[in-house]
């Protein structure tokens, strides 16, 4: 009992530093649109969706809804800041219809958090409140893992992995592994169950990032190569052309 103890506070622990690494992996993606002033084909809805996981499961990890889930609170109060940054940012330089889409969502977010953190409180108690805080939380970890699914569809339409990072891929495999461990020595379903579907997805990622990492440079190889041939085909037309006109023009000169 004392090793399982020991391991499910060791996993806890990492699970908190693969998941702050997560949080921070969309930096890279952030300092890109700033630069760039526009959100691109980036996706804003893996950021509100975040947003509302870290603050269901912060508040599912407090000592009064559920036992020996602190490091989950832990992390999940960081998650909820670090999230609530990006999605300014992002509304910030999104398009009018990105804009106004993810201001919806952070609306349902905040109206959802609201709803069951009122009803968790004011309703219910011990097991019951345990329960409808953590299947809340699941469900939501569930589609925060599954937000990215658009962008996989993306790489596997365009066989390009450039609007999927590497680093945030293998975040969400390691902070997936980590808390479905740290669920499974805990024999928290709620934690082991949408975790290890974010483990599974955060293999996918790595694997689609495996099969097309090479293929956005190569094809950008082959249109630069196509667009400077037909440049360079243009260009002999327009020689010949001149030399036409040229000729024209001289025996126009000479018949004068």
């Amino acid at each position: 009992m004392a090793s399982v103890s020991i391991l499910h506070t060791l996993f806890g622990i990492f699970g908190n530093a693969a998941g702050l690494f997560l949080f921070l992996a969309p930096t890279i993606t952030f300092q890109r649109i700033i630069n760039n002033s526009s959100t691109e084909q980036f996706s804003g809805v893996p950021y509100p969706m975040t947003l509302l996981n870290c603050l269901l499961s912060g508040w599912y990890g407090l000592p009064f809804v559920s036992e020996n889930n602190a490091l989950v609170t832990v992390i999940n109060g960081v998650g909820a800041l670090i999230e609530g940054l990006y999605v300014m940012v992002f509304v910030m330089y999104a398009p009018k219809k990105e804009k106004r889409f993810v201001g919806w969502l952070v609306v349902f977010v905040l109206v959802t958090f609201a709803t069951v953190a009122l009803v968790s409180v004011l309703v219910l108690a011990g097991d019951m409140r345990r329960c409808f805080c953590g299947f809340a939380a699941a469900v939501f970890s569930v589609i925060m893992y599954a937000s990215p699914l658009s962008i996989v569809m993306t790489v596997i339409r365009t066989k390009s992995v450039e609007f999927m990072p590497f680093f945030l891929s293998l975040m969400v495999f390691l902070c997936g592994t980590s808390w479905f461990i740290f669920g499974l020595l805990g024999n928290d379903p709620f934690l082991y169950v949408c975790n290890g579907f974010g483990s599974l997805l955060g293999a996918l990622q790595l694997i689609l990032y495996a099969i097309y990492k090479d293929n956005a440079g190569n094809k950008d190889e082959k249109q630069v190569a196509e667009e400077g041939g037909s440049a360079k085909g243009t260009g002999v037309v327009d020689e010949n052309k001149q030399a036409e006109e040229g000729n024209l023009t001289a025996a126009e000169n000479d018949k004068v």
